[in-house]
């Protein structure tokens, strides 16, 4: 059975807003959130009044809004998140009734806490969610937020950053495909997010902080591990590429950087994975084929 897949993508376009009406005229939708008829307004305002293709900074103010699609790019609900000083609250929806009860609201829900910990730095992530909404109270249990206060219509649950990364660290294989990396590569790739603005890597430093840490003399040989060389299959196209450092990238060459979509992509993953990854602007659908050369196999341990 293929795990639940969502990502989010922060640009919001005419269609996607157009979407987002249809959902909230929905009752079972919008039955527990508490600004639904406002947000209904606003959207109606926004679509009447600007004539724009994108509306992405409209849907920003006073927040981070992300439409959330499937594994095959629909549209399947939405996530907002709101920051204020070191917190950072999430509203989450699945649109349409026919996805409930798929774990794509779990889904959704690690993919906002990537967001709020990695690229919008909070210290601790909220969730308010009504005591009759089941299914989000159960999403957001799972996901491993604790209750924090309780009033006789809302619960407000809490994770924090640090039992975040305990539990990213501790729990991966739950949801996601285990990866490795060596302790060398770890450590050269750590110096190099401290050097590069967190929303430009924020993936390459959750995949970082994820991955099993093993020796280099001891990692299997089908892992890839930086500068390897691997045949990829990406949706039904066979490409060879190596997995390099940015200052040695050359597309046209097949040296795709680290801090690139495919290179953090496919980084520890090993011969026979397959998974789906949201690039720039679609899912693509990776599988290793086969590592071709891994220095680690060739006794270079320090590449």
């Amino acid at each position: 059975m293929m795990r639940p897949f969502i990502s989010l993508c922060p640009e919001i376009t005419r269609a996607d807003a157009l979407i987002l009406m249809d959902w909230l005229e929905d009752e079972c939708v919008t039955r527990y959130l508490s600004d639904s008829r406002h947000v209904s307004r606003f959207i109606e305002e926004v679509i009447g009044r600007v004539q724009l293709p994108v509306l992405t900074h409209l849907f920003n103010q006073g927040g981070r809004f992300f439409t959330a699609y499937d594994r095959h790019d629909v549209p399947v609900g939405f996530v907002r998140l709101v920051k204020t000083g070191s917190d950072c609250e999430m509203v989450l929806v699945i649109g349409n009734r026919d996805n409930w009860g798929r774990k794509l609201g779990a889904s959704a829900i690690r993919e906002g806490m990537k967001l709020a910990f990695f690229e919008m730095r909070a210290d601790k992530l909220i969730a308010k969610v009504h005591i009759e909404n089941t299914r989000s109270l159960k999403a957001f249990e799972r996901c491993g937020f604790q209750l924090e206060s309780q009033t006789p219509v809302l619960k407000s649950f809490a994770m924090s950053s640090r039992r975040y990364l305990r539990l990213l660290r501790e729990g991966a294989a739950e949801h996601t495909a285990d990866i490795h990396i060596t302790e060398f590569d770890k450590a050269r790739l750590t110096n190099l997010l401290a050097f590069e603005h967190p929303s430009a890597v924020f993936e390459l430093e959750h995949e970082i902080e994820r991955a099993v840490v093993v020796d280099a003399r001891h990692v299997e040989q089908n892992v890839i591990t930086m500068n390897s060389r691997t045949l990829l299959q990406l949706d039904d196209e066979e490409v060879e590429v190596a997995l390099v450092y940015p200052e040695d990238a050359d597309e046209s060459a097949g040296k795709l950087s680290v801090c690139s979509d495919i290179g953090t992509a496919i980084l520890g993953y090993k011969a026979g994975d397959a998974f789906d990854w949201r690039m720039t602007n679609r899912t693509r659908h990776i599988r290793i084929r086969k590592v071709l050369y891994q220095p680690e196999a060739a006794g270079c341990f320090h590449l």
